[in-house]
């Protein structure tokens, strides 16, 4: 996830919250309040998951990539060799 990618869906995030608290209490002020609490949720549920990615163990090796070789499903002719002479080469 890139942070101006993120910035730009926060802030879409926001005011949408913001015309919906607005359109519903009729006052500015609570409405600003409920954008900047959706600001502070989305950032907190960000930092989160850069610390959960940071933290998480990774998994290396052939058994990570024969886990992500079996789990796509397996295809018909031509394609289905290829993918396997594919997954077979990336084993070595």
């Amino acid at each position: 996830m890139y942070l101006p990618q993120f910035l730009v869906g926060m802030f879409a995030t926001s005011l949408i919250v913001a015309i919906w608290a607005d359109m519903e209490t009729g006052s500015v002020w609570t409405a600003l309040g409920w954008a900047v609490l959706a600001m502070i949720i989305l950032q907190v549920g960000y930092v989160g998951l850069v610390v959960r990615l940071i933290y998480k163990p990774a998994s290396t090796g052939i058994e990570a990539n024969q886990a992500s070789a079996d789990s796509t499903p397996p295809l018909r002719g031509d394609l289905g060799k290829v993918r396997q002479r594919w997954n077979r080469a990336r084993l070595r």
